[in-house]
């Protein structure tokens, strides 16, 4: 008695009668869901009866190969038949089908885009957000919806859904903004990276008596023939085509502070070696002179501003392979005094 009191008090309340009003059956299991295929369609004229299909197929009996009656004209032909009722649309059965046009279809395919199945290159494309100029150019051009997209100002490529046509390559308008980056050699690049920056930075120290003296309007500029880094580079990776990109990439992005070291100004104050923030400069107490360490220095920039008698130059070179060719190409270098505030890139 007690159970039936119950029932109708909870059946007289207004929330029930709210729900029991607007009560649906969950879309999902009345309507067929979009990332369901359609059951397969069969086109017998196309049939080679390889039975791929019924080989792929995880359904029991949900396919099976007929054959057709001989007649006067022709013989029979096998060609495949669904069983609605075994067919689970799973479409294996039109993706390992060879033929052209396909014997079996299913409507869209959701986990193969037939066209995009073959990743042409061993590169992958990458932004470079410091010389991306926004124009979107890149995003229009690629053939694959979302694998470019725009995000908190920002181009990004999506690696899941890049095909490495290299459209966004071909159709960015400004040099370097868009890398392929191969994504083989790792290590070999990275020496050739360290080979490449190294030379120049010594070919800048090589420079030192002209640049120390440059006003702030001033820029210097010289260039570096390739040659001899390009024998050193192939000595590392016998690949002209990487080694060329690698070039390439330093040159378009590298950004080199340069620290200069005149010690005939130097009046052993030790104001420098205390503030070095890396240890690169100490003092010497035998020789009596303040020693820097190229290999320790950050290039921080923080002894030229300490020293009060100019001994530290801070400037900044920035670099131009022209051609982009591994036999006539030349690094042009310019350099200039450095504005820019500690911390500052």
């Amino acid at each position: 008695m007690s159970s039936l009191i119950w029932y109708l008090y909870e059946f007289a309340r207004k929330s029930w009668a709210e729900s029991f009003a607007v009560a649906r059956t969950n879309p999902e299991i009345v309507e067929t869901p979009d990332r369901f295929r359609d059951f397969p369609e069969v086109f017998p004229e196309h049939c080679i009866s390889c039975g791929a299909c019924t080989a792929a197929c995880p359904a029991p009996n949900a396919i099976r190969l007929v054959r057709s009656e001989d007649t006067a004209e022709e013989e029979g032909k096998a060609y495949p038949v669904i069983n609605h009722r075994g067919c689970i649309r799973c479409g294996f059965c039109a993706e390992v089908c060879p033929t052209v046009p396909k014997t079996i279809t299913c409507g869209e395919n959701h986990l193969i885009r037939e066209e995009f199945t073959i990743l042409p290159t061993d590169r992958m494309f990458v932004i470079d957000d410091y010389l991306c100029i926004r124009c979107k150019k890149c995003l229009k051009a690629c053939p694959v919806p979302g694998a470019i997209y725009e995000e908190d100002n920002k181009i990004i490529i999506d690696q899941s859904l890049c095909i490495g046509c290299e459209e966004c390559l071909n159709n960015c308008p400004v040099k370097g903004a868009v890398k392929g980056i191969f994504i083989s050699h790792i290590q070999e690049q990275k020496e050739i990276i360290n080979l490449v920056v190294n030379t120049l930075e010594e070919s800048i120290e090589r420079k030192r008596d002209d640049i120390t003296h440059l006003s702030d309007e001033e820029v210097y500029k010289f260039d570096l023939s390739i040659t001899e880094l390009v024998e050193r580079a192939r000595s590392i990776l016998a690949n002209d085509e990487l080694i060329l990109d690698t070039f390439q990439k330093i040159t378009d992005r590298l950004k080199l502070r340069i620290v200069t070291w005149d010690e005939d100004k130097c009046k052993k104050c030790r104001l420098c070696v205390d503030e070095c923030p890396s240890g690169a400069i100490t003092y010497d107490e035998k020789e009596n002179v303040i020693k820097r360490d190229t290999k320790k220095c950050l290039r921080c920039s923080t002894c030229y501003q300490t020293c009060p008698f100019g001994v530290a130059g801070y400037f900044v070179s920035r670099f131009l392979l022209d051609p982009t060719s591994l036999e006539d190409g030349v690094i042009h270098i310019t350099v200039k005094a450095s504005q820019l505030p500690i911390g500052a890139d």
